[in-house]
């Protein structure tokens, strides 16, 4: 079983949407506070659990990676308003550092691989570097890389810091596409298309081309002044459901704000392909 945690109420109607509509993981949706969930609600059968989850990005990634909806992960993007330069950086002063809670539950069910991101900031650099020493006193190898949306052809920045956790002790097997671990035809083709026209630049490909997926970005005028790109690596998720979750709020700025706070899946999709070829 596949359990997301959101509870942002806009947030987790849209993960539900998605999810029933298979353009990410099948799974069940706990929008309580992650404070308020226990180990004992992550029931035995949980193979995957994805911690403020948003809207689902991290599982999208996973499938555009290749990794198998049956093969055991956790993902987490803990909440980057403490440690953003844009934010009051109270750290971990602030009440919505909840790298805590997260690691409680890990502690206690000890998850084999484990992906994550924070902002990259000085802040975002202090909370990685205490991350990675509760992680390694669980006996986790702990590595991660600096990268940007604009990597992958993206027309903007969004550098965040990629993280990877690996128990110690879990099994040393590429993850598999046969047997248990088969992919379905739907993620097969999600990884074909995501190496053909999103992970971006392949070999050949000039240095100033960007992929016909970023192409046709739409612009919207925002609040501050400044324009944003509407499509910022996570367009596939909305096509479908964002007619029934994807107006919740009234238009692009409903839509805007689920963006904003769900990282680039095709960004996630290297890293996470990276960690594979490694194993």
């Amino acid at each position: 079983m596949i359990l997301y945690n959101e509870n942002n109420p806009y947030a987790s109607k849209w993960l539900r949407a998605l999810s029933e509509a298979g353009h990410i993981a099948h799974g069940k949706v706990d929008d309580r506070s992650i404070s308020k969930i226990t180990s004992g609600d992550i029931a035995a059968d949980v193979t995957q659990f994805h911690a403020f989850a948003g809207i689902g990005a991290w599982s999208f990634a996973l499938r555009l990676a290749g990794w198998p909806d049956d093969v055991p992960v956790w993902t987490g993007s803990c909440p980057c308003t403490p440690f953003s330069v844009s934010g009051q950086r109270k750290g971990a002063a602030d009440a919505r550092h909840l790298w805590p809670a997260w690691f409680a539950l890990i502690s206690k069910c000890r998850p084999p691989v484990i992906f994550g991101e924070q902002v990259v900031s000085p802040l975002g650099r202090l909370w990685f570097d205490a991350v990675s020493a509760d992680l390694e006193t669980l006996g986790y190898a702990v590595g991660a890389s600096d990268l940007c949306a604009a990597s992958v052809g993206a027309p903007h920045i969004r550098q965040r810091l990629f993280f990877v956790a690996r128990l110690g002790d879990s099994k040393r097997e590429r993850i598999s596409h046969e047997g248990s671990g088969r992919a379905d035809s739907s993620q097969a083709e999600m990884q074909e298309a995501g190496q053909r026209q999103w992970l971006w630049p392949d070999i050949g490909q000039p240095d100033n081309a960007l992929p016909d997926f970023w192409e046709d970005c739409e612009w919207i005028d925002c609040s501050d002044g400044k324009r944003r790109p509407f499509k910022p690596g996570v367009r596939p998720l909305a096509d479908g459901p964002s007619r029934r979750v994807g107006r919740v709020r009234g238009d692009r700025a409903g839509r805007m704000r689920g963006y904003g706070n769900a990282i680039v899946p095709q960004v996630a999709a290297v890293f996470i392909r990276a960690f594979l070829e490694s194993m």
